[in-house]
């Protein structure tokens, strides 16, 4: 008889899982809020080894999102406290406790014991670990239905313990060993069949010796990421092969370097406009600026993948499908795949004088090297998408700029360096220097690009890994540590991402905006408030 492939795979989650984790959440919880592809990805980025998957003939069929935690596991908490809000980005490298938030199983496969191989693989990885145990909130989904019969959510659970009522979910984690420890109130509003409530379940290993405390230390690794920050001098060209001529050279000493990515500047396409017969009035300048993208796009996936090396392509003007301008910077990996990301705040100048428009979503970007963020200069001043792409997974955020005068430079530099601190990574910043006379958006720049550090002992005494002298053409280039993140982030004198307050205060993320076009303008005239001062230049910062 011929041999036959095994048809069902539980093994860790991996990022070509997301689109059909999302599905699966989607069919199995039509009551709840889905989860977005940046939750999910947050998830793995945070703690890869705690997510698991079932795939049943190739389709994604169970899954489950587990974190380690301290003593907080066994606090009173909601779920969005707990998980920061579903990214997991409060995952504790020394923490004691695995916290399991997420459980799910196809409705159409139930009875296969998805959920039990799961459980499994979650009480395998404590156990490997010497981890206390294992705990969290479990739903209650037929409290709605007894709850003129019961006294509380209390008396629900003993009732169904003693079996006297009967609940599907908590009566699976007893059968699993697991034990209520207490009521979690207003534990997932948005879980009408529980009432908000959940059962706070425990399951204590039974090789750990719970009489002596505990206590896990991070070993201080070796992650070591080699990035490039290209300051670009604006020079005329002749033509484009020209001007792609000098950007080839700075990818190919970057890669001569062995550095695992280069960042250009923002706009760093505007030489292309060095060559044209007469000055261009800004809304010219934007239309033949975009009309080279197919071919820098093109140029820079080529370059990636010929020198070995993810390059930030800083960012380039971009006509969309709707027809409006966007800010773009293309991220070409050195697997041959490109990435876009958009600028979200456009400067009250792009605004003004280039009818530059906002993008609407910002996500971390899976490299070799882990996930990273890109904030394209103004966006950097904007606390709030810094913290979205940690939580997501970004240990690295790049920030190629575009600024004409000091003022404007170390607004962009001053937010670079808090983001590093508040969200305790690395920032990357690349911009600018010199003038083309004949290109009207770039009358004068400024810039001294460099690659900033969290203020704590694994990093550089300032906060500053390596610094390019200022209004000079030069590369910069400078070794990190990625394991000295996890390591601050769990040991550092400050944790400033695991002391965030969740019970006070949390970031609502709408999604993708799909306003009509006329009021994204409107916004945008009154954000502006008339002509801004100084000349036509980006205005960044």
């Amino acid at each position: 008889m011929a041999n036959t492939t095994a048809r069902l795979e539980v093994r860790q989650a991996r990022p070509s899982d997301v689109s059909g984790i999302a599905a699966l959440i989607r069919r199995a919880y039509a009551d709840l809020p889905a989860y977005t592809y940046g939750e999910i990805r947050g998830q793995m980025n945070n703690y890869p080894e705690g997510c698991f998957v079932a795939k049943l003939d190739g389709k994604v069929v169970g899954y489950c999102a587990s974190m380690r935690l301290g003593s907080v596991a066994l606090r009173p908490h909601s779920w969005d406290e707990i998980t920061g809000n579903g990214f997991g980005s409060r995952h504790n490298p020394t923490g004691e406790w695995l916290y399991g938030y997420e459980m799910c199983v196809d409705p159409k496969v139930r009875g296969t014991r998805i959920g039990r191989r799961l459980y499994e693989e979650r009480r395998a990885l404590a156990e490997r670990l010497d981890l206390t145990g294992i705990t969290f909130g479990g739903r209650l989904p037929n409290l709605s239905r007894h709850w003129r019969k019961v006294e509380g959510p209390q008396d629900y659970v003993d009732q169904v313990v003693a079996g006297k009522l009967h609940d599907p979910v908590l009566r699976f984690q007893l059968a699993n060993g697991f034990e209520p420890i207490g009521i979690l109130e207003k534990y997932l509003p948005e879980d009408k069949k529980s009432k908000s409530f959940a059962a706070h379940m425990v399951w204590r290993n039974p090789f750990v010796d719970r009489d002596q405390p505990t206590k896990f230390r991070l070993p201080r690794d070796v992650e070591s990421v080699r990035v490039a920050t290209c300051q670009l001098q604006a020079r005329q060209v002749k033509d484009y092969e020209e001007f792609m001529r000098g950007i080839e050279y700075f990818v190919d000493v970057a890669a001569d370097y062995d550095a695992d990515f280069i960042l250009f500047p923002e706009l760093f396409t505007l030489p292309l406009l060095s060559f044209a017969d007469q000055e261009l009035s800004p809304s010219e300048a934007i239309e033949v600026l975009s009309n080279y993208t197919p071919k820098i796009r093109k140029a820079l996936s080529k370059m990636a993948l010929e020198y070995n090396i993810n390059i930030i392509g800083g960012s380039h003007p971009t006509r969309m499908e709707d027809g409006d301008i966007h800010n773009v910077a293309y991220v070409c990996l050195r697997d041959g795949s490109v990435h876009e990301q958009e600028k979200i705040h456009p400067t009250p100048n792009e605004d003004y004088w280039w009818n530059i428009k906002g993008g609407d979503s910002i996500d971390a970007i899976q490299t070799d090297c882990g996930p990273i963020g890109v904030l394209i200069c103004y966006d950097s001043e904007f606390p709030e998408l810094a913290r979205r792409l940690v939580d997501e997974g970004a240990r690295i955020i790049f920030v190629p700029f575009c600024t004409d005068s000091r003022q404007g430079y170390m607004r962009v530099r001053y937010c670079a360096q808090a983001r590093a601190i508040e969200n305790q990574c690395f920032v990357v910043m690349s911009g600018n220097v010199g003038n083309l006379p004949n290109v009207g958006n770039m009358d004068i720049q400024y810039a001294q690009s460099c690659i900033l550090t969290p203020c704590d002992f694994p990093f550089a005494r300032d906060g500053i890994a390596a610094e390019a002298t200022e209004n000079v053409e030069t590369l910069t280039i400078s070794d990190v540590n990625l394991a000295d993140l996890s390591w601050a982030r769990a040991e550092g004198t400050v944790r400033n991402l695991a002391d965030r307050r969740f019970d006070l205060y949390q970031i609502e993320w709408a999604g993708k905006v799909g306003k009509p076009l006329e009021d994204k303008v409107g916004q945008n005239d009154e954000a502006a408030g008339g002509q801004p001062l100084g000349p036509r230049s980006p205005g960044g910062g």
